[in-house]
């Protein structure tokens, strides 16, 4: 067939939520909770053979090796003692490890933080900030596979009625330029990009970046799309924009890095937005690590019989089982859902309407993409529909008149396709 692998023009006008307007930056602190629990991303090996147990005491800021055969490691967000350590499988099935600390009254930091990143060692800073508020992997950053030529420092949410990165890009000015400042000493000296909704230019211009404002319409926060409109270069299938040279970190992630670099201090809160059953937000601060429900009970947001909890926003969020789920560093976003409101997927066939292709900002042939990840025929969405030329925006499942949860099917599609194709690696040695 005659690929598309990029750009349509007919997706629905969907403007994110704005901030303009606002002249004062109400953000609710919640207090930390008795209990953290912290999710490691690390190989099974790894998880099989852990290097700390229950009863060890941790310090705020104090780095782990989560096995002595692998280079996975954590940093803490509290200071207490380790109450569980367990087995945990994540989104799509993705091993995980879960900490559990009981959180102790006096905060202390561990003294070795300060040392290892105000040094500006890439090895140690990577350790210690391998992973960063708004999901940011400085790490990525630091050790690029390509070297970079760019970096972008994205001010702009990726959902639907989120407003997390607006509000930093809007009340952490001097940290984003001081955070700036860092991120090139570490990684090069490329060249940063700031990109922000026209209404924060003002606000943007006082980090010292190269300011890029954009529409605020979806999905133009989306990476592939920032590439294709600010840099006019475009993603290839299958790849991400490193290969090209190109960096993207949260806005939240780069001003985090002025209280760890200049004032000694790690970076453990996470700003985020919560959605509420009525759709108003409010912007919190939270401790990395604290139940979603110690969230709610601060904000006074009952969870009923038949609601939905979703990590993240309407558009590309996922559903959890329970409020004991943990603010992640990537958590931008909680929404609640009352039981009337949520709309059910269908289990009619696709009816061909062709909606989801004109929506589609790549023009995959959604329509016959689905059919094959509904059979799981995996290899065959790639090669032939264009599977990997997804941008994950989520556009197809929101116009889809059978009501079929396409976007759902895509996301596992690519999992399974990057589970088959590593079993391949590993029989080929």
């Amino acid at each position: 067939m005659i690929r598309r692998p990029f750009f349509g023009c007919g997706k629905p006008k969907l403007d994110y939520a704005g901030i303009d307007g606002l002249d004062q930056v109400d953000i609710k602190d919640i207090p930390v909770s008795e209990r953290v629990v912290l999710f490691v991303e690390a190989p099974p090996s790894a998880i099989s053979d852990v290097s700390f147990q229950v009863g060890d005491k941790i310090k705020t800021g104090q780095n782990l090796r989560v096995s002595p055969f692998s280079k996975a490691t954590f940093t803490s967000t509290v200071t207490g003692v380790i109450s569980n350590v367990a087995k945990k499988k994540g989104y799509l099935g993705k091993p995980l490890l879960s900490v559990s600390i009981d959180v102790s009254e006096a905060d202390e930091v561990d003294e070795d933080f300060a040392r290892a990143v105000q040094a500006a060692e890439p090895e140690e800073t990577g350790r210690y900030l391998s992973e960063l508020p708004g999901g940011a992997n400085l790490n990525a950053l630091i050790h690029p596979r390509t070297p970079l030529k760019t970096i972008v420092v994205n001010g702009m949410d990726k959902d639907l009625l989120v407003t997390t990165q607006q509000m930093v890009v809007k009340s952490k000015a001097d940290d984003l330029k001081d955070g700036i400042e860092y991120l090139k000493k570490i990684t090069g000296n490329p060249k940063v990009v700031l990109v922000v909704p026209p209404y924060l230019g003002t606000e943007a211009s006082k980090s010292g970046a190269d300011v890029r404002t954009i529409t605020p319409s979806y999905p133009n926060s989306l990476p592939e799309m920032i590439m294709k409109d600010m840099l006019e270069q475009v993603v290839p299938a299958g790849m991400d924009s490193m290969s090209l040279g190109v960096g993207f970190i949260s806005a939240e992630g780069v001003a985090s890095l002025k209280s760890a670099v200049i004032e000694g201090k790690p970076p453990v809160t996470k700003m985020l937005t919560v959605i509420g059953k009525d759709e108003k937000t409010q912007v919190v601060r939270v401790r990395v690590g604290t139940p979603i429900h110690s969230v709610l009970s601060a904000l006074q947001i009952p969870m009923e019989q038949g609601d939905r909890l979703v990590i993240g926003g309407p558009m590309t969020g996922r559903s959890i089982y329970t409020e004991e789920t943990p603010i992640l560093q990537d958590t931008d976003a909680i929404m609640v859902q009352g039981r009337d409101q949520i709309l059910l997927n269908g289990n009619d066939p696709c009816i061909n309407c062709g909606e989801c292709v004109r929506a589609c900002p790549v023009r995959i042939p959604v329509n016959m993409l689905v059919r094959l990840l509904e059979n799981s025929q995996y290899e065959n969405a790639a090669s032939e529909y264009d599977l990997l030329s997804c941008i994950e925006c989520g556009l197809c499942s929101y116009v889809c008149e059978a009501k079929i949860p396409v976007f759902h099917y895509i996301m596992l599609g690519k999992y399974e396709l990057s589970l088959m194709r590593r079993a391949e690696e590993s029989a080929n040695g």
